[in-house]
């Protein structure tokens, strides 16, 4: 049974590896639409520098490997987060999951994104009634709102002592001032521990679903296959040391490289770091700017550099709380803040 089970762990990674591989020489920046899937949820794993997939017993998780949010000797989990993002971009996140011990661990997650009250520029005064009808945009208020929801529903087992399986469905919407389009999207994951110095290695992919199509314009919503490992090479009384990295695939970008490291003092402070290969600025170095083609010159291929973090676990009798910090370095454009709240239930 238990070799079943490590079977069906190695078909969900070479499922992984199809999709990731198929159709790559045709993808392009920029076709994909709610690429606020693409902002990072929860202080600590956005501080790890997104190196998350073989991570585990965190409800914040269900927004990245939906294996990695199931519980094992707590019964609640619920976290929050408050992310302020660039451009004046609000992001807030909220997750709780459920022990239900041999059925698993169900959660329900919701994100919104967006901004309000954004100067509107309207094009719909014309007199002539032939140019009148044309017109879509037939508002009149000075301002637009846009906003972006998710609301997702999670599962996710121990199939073995050292492997979980997850799955979720996700309800997309996006909306720009009286527009609004819609999708469904799944993600599937696994972990599995080796066992030997808090060794994970993980599997997922997300957002496998139906396109977003506003007026006649479908677009595919940003379908990422991640494999990752981590590891606890340091394990010394209270002092804990932890480092993982990622290979990440998204549809309409190249192979990504994200690590992440994190130092645990006396069970109760974390300091952490990440950095995104071929992404951010190689850590807190670099220009940024990729060598250019034969027909192109050398262009900027990101904005942000490295991200580092903490946080503090208070224990309680019966439950933790914990407070994490993750600091994002950008170029051009102001830095970002994120805040979790999170806590845990024997």
């Amino acid at each position: 049974m238990k070799r079943m089970y490590i079977v069906s762990l190695i078909a969900v990674l070479l499922l992984a590896l199809c999709v990731s591989d198929m159709d790559a020489q045709n993808r392009k920046a920029g076709i994909n639409s709610a690429a606020f899937l693409k902002v990072g949820v929860g202080a600590r794993q956005v501080a790890l520098g997104s190196a998350v997939t073989s991570l585990n017993g965190d409800v914040t998780n269900m927004f990245w490997n939906p294996a990695g949010v199931a519980l094992n000797d707590q019964s609640l989990q619920g976290s929050i987060t408050h992310n302020n993002w660039i451009g004046g971009l609000g992001q807030e996140a909220l997750a709780v999951s459920y022990n239900l011990a041999d059925i698993g661990t169900i959660g329900f997650g919701a994100m919104m994104f967006g901004i309000n009250d954004i100067p509107a520029e309207r094009d719909n005064g014309y007199s002539d009634p032939l140019l009148q009808a044309q017109v879509i945009d037939q508002l009149t208020s000075s301002t637009y709102d846009y906003q972006d929801l998710l609301f997702q529903l999670t599962y996710s087992r121990y199939i073995t002592d050292n492997l979980s399986l997850g799955a979720s469905v996700k309800y997309i919407h996006e909306k720009i001032d009286d527009v609004s389009a819609s999708a469904v999207g799944f993600d599937v994951g696994a972990v599995y521990s080796i066992g030997l110095l808090g060794w994970n290695i993980g599997a997922r992919i997300n957002n496998l679903g139906s396109d977003i199509k506003f007026y006649d314009y479908a677009s595919p919503i940003p379908m990422t296959f991640s494999i990752g490992t981590s590891m606890v090479p340091v394990n010394a009384g209270m002092t804990t040391w932890m480092i993982a990295v990622d290979m990440v695939k998204p549809q309409d970008g190249v192979q990504y490289y994200y690590m992440g490291t994190e130092v645990g003092f006396d069970k109760t402070f974390f300091v952490r770091g990440g950095w995104k290969l071929n992404y951010s600025w190689f850590g807190l170095i670099g220009s940024g700017i990729d060598d250019g083609t034969s027909l192109r010159s050398p262009i900027q291929t990101s904005l942000e550099r490295g991200t580092m973090g903490a946080g503090v676990r208070v224990p309680f009798d019966d439950y933790v709380v914990n407070f994490d910090y993750a600091y994002t370095v950008f170029v051009s454009v102001e830095n970002v803040h994120r805040f979790t709240i999170s806590f845990s239930m024997k």
